[in-house]
């Protein structure tokens, strides 16, 4: 963020603070007070922070999840902007819209996944998880956007077919965790199928590598959270910032 501040010479800056829980109602009143153009957050903040604001976007309000605040004109919306991010980084390879996609995991990353991936058009989301609640309950909401399906993940899972659009929502393959492979059938990946992962540490997970090794098209994840970045600086200042210096900053911490 301020990598992208210093490079357009926005008179912005992005600092970190850490909020208990028992203390988020003063510090959205803080940055009322202080007339803040926005700020992230992160849990266990994002559901709790929805009755200290004004308005909620869609896709908040659909997921019942805030990431990021815009302050317009005093009143304060809640965003969610987890999903759009990886939207953005999926258009630039493939348009979602009448495809079928099948997410791996139910979590928040993958809630917002498929909420956004429903509003721009899927045909079908099929969301696979090993906890039925989680993935019922994922699945119920998504239904109300698109066609979905729920499948249990007991074992080794196998890619249905008619997937076109392959994406990896879990932590298995990130940095602590990346001797883990994913309990899939990698063969039953093929080559016209677009496989995205939303771990950024590595860049190059086993899913991406095997997936280019057979000639997938792949996206890594940090498309999505640079593109988160560049949203939320759209609505804070009005201004379209450069993804690639953040994107080559980012790498520079990895």
């Amino acid at each position: 963020m301020e990598a992208a501040y210093a490079n357009h010479k926005l008179n912005f800056r992005y600092i970190n603070t850490e909020v208990q829980s028992k203390d988020l109602g003063e510090a959205i009143a803080g940055a009322r007070a202080m007339n803040w153009a926005g700020f992230h957050l992160s849990s266990p903040h994002k559901v709790e922070i929805i009755k200290y604001l004004d308005e909620l976007g869609q896709s908040a309000e659909l997921m019942g999840a805030v990431n990021c605040v815009v302050n317009k004109n005093g009143k304060l919306i809640g965003e969610n902007t987890d999903g759009k991010g990886f939207l953005q980084s999926l258009k630039e390879v493939v348009n979602p819209t009448g495809k079928t996609v099948t997410i791996l995991g139910a979590g928040g990353a993958a809630r917002a996944i498929a909420v956004e991936i429903a509003l721009a058009g899927a045909k079908t989301v099929n969301i696979v998880n090993r906890d039925s609640g989680r993935g019922k309950e994922m699945n119920q909401l998504v239904s109300t956007l698109c066609q979905s399906n729920y499948y249990p993940w007991d074992s080794n899972f196998a890619v249905p077919t008619e997937t076109e659009i392959l994406v990896n929502a879990t932590t298995v393959g990130m940095h602590g965790n990346s001797d883990a492979s994913l309990d899939i059938f990698f063969d039953s990946m093929n080559s016209s199928m677009v496989v995205a992962d939303v771990i950024i540490n590595p860049p190059q997970t086993e899913l991406l590598s095997r997936a280019t090794a057979i000639g997938c098209k792949t996206i890594d994840g940090l498309g999505m959270v640079v593109n988160q970045g560049v949203l939320a600086i759209k609505y804070w200042t009005g201004v379209d910032v450069d993804a690639d210096v953040m994107r080559k900053k980012l790498l520079e911490v990895l």
